[in-house]
């Protein structure tokens, strides 16, 4: 058992952490990153299912602002995104969506180059100590650090809070955040799908909210689809049968998929797949006007739900905690 020290801890590898911990670090701040899962980016989730290869969480990013508009330029140059299509079939032109390449995690992989980042690993608790922060890990280590970031989805973050006595009007903030959740199906396809190009279709009734063709996006060898489950239907069935609710999903994408025959699908819960009510800021600084260390929450529930959001809360993030230090 061992204690880590490190300047500024972020809990959560996802798109907010990432780009926190890029401007922290690049501000010359020694920062740590610490998530309980294996991979990179949170709810960006790609897998491989024998041939066949899926994005199974965010679909793609568009980009409005002027800084975020530049980092996909310069993930394009690096090769770890590109566009993937600005309109439906009939449909005006809109935002590009972009796409990460081979899947979205390679954007999360890119922005992790460099950092210190321990994965598979869980914060049990969090305490204050003196004037910083003590993090109890899953595996019997701590870490004793300056200030503290936490992305995870807010529900997660609101029990990781109990005992720290926070001001109640930000409390209520953070309560009053919620979530979609999503049932994702990954399926592998005996032939190609009747979807049209660009290979994704939004569907605003019934129980799919997304379908999305794999080989034509550019990201399976072999024909492969992504469906998402409405956040209605998603709630209704989450904790149901995995497989039997899956299989509900593919029955009704069956018009979608043409002649084409599923020949294995596995499926996946996103409890806390996109937010649904989100705070008007970007991040919030929890510490502010009280005698806490420097502690900041971040992430897709602040001011954007959207791939782009995720990204500027981090930004946000790291200039506050910076500021916070003085």
């Amino acid at each position: 058992m061992s204690t880590i020290t490190t300047d500024i801890l972020i809990i959560g590898a996802g798109l907010a952490g990432l780009s926190a911990a890029n401007d922290l670090q690049q501000a010359g701040h020694q920062v740590l990153v610490i998530d309980k899962g294996r991979g990179l980016g949170g709810r960006l989730a790609g897998r491989r299912i024998g041939e066949a290869t899926f994005d199974h969480g965010a679909q793609f990013m568009t980009a409005r602002e002027p800084r975020f508009k530049a980092a996909v330029a310069d993930w394009i140059a690096a090769g770890v995104a590109e566009e993937w299509y600005s309109s439906y079939p009939g449909q005006p032109n809109g935002h590009p969506r972009y796409r990460g390449v081979p899947t979205m995690t390679a954007v999360a992989k890119h922005l992790a180059i460099g950092l210190n980042i321990m994965r598979s690993t869980r914060v049990a608790t969090i305490a204050q100590q003196h004037n910083g922060w003590l993090a109890a890990l899953d595996n019997g280590d701590t870490v004793s650090a300056q200030r503290l970031l936490i992305t995870s989805p807010v529900p997660q973050t609101l029990t990781l809070l109990e005992g720290i006595e926070i001001p109640a009007d930000k409390q209520a903030r953070l309560e009053h955040i919620e979530y979609e959740s999503c049932i994702a199906v990954m399926a592998i396809l005996d032939g190609p799908t009747a979807i049209e190009a660009p290979g994704a279709i939004a569907l605003e009734d019934g129980p799919i909210a997304w379908i999305s063709d794999n080989l034509q996006k550019g990201v399976s060898k072999i024909p492969a689809v992504t469906i998402h489950g409405s956040g209605e239907f998603s709630a209704d069935n989450l904790d149901h049968d995995r497989m039997e609710i899956g299989q509900q999903l593919i029955d009704a994408a069956g018009p979608y998929l043409g002649d084409a025959q599923v020949t294995e699908y596995q499926v996946h819960g996103w409890r806390y797949s996109k937010p649904s009510i989100v705070d008007p800021d970007p991040c919030l600084l929890l510490s502010d006007a009280t005698d806490l260390p420097p502690l900041a929450v971040a992430g897709d529930a602040f001011a954007g739900p959207r791939f782009e959001g995720a990204v500027q809360s981090g930004w946000a993030a790291a200039k506050m905690l910076m500021d916070a230090s003085g």
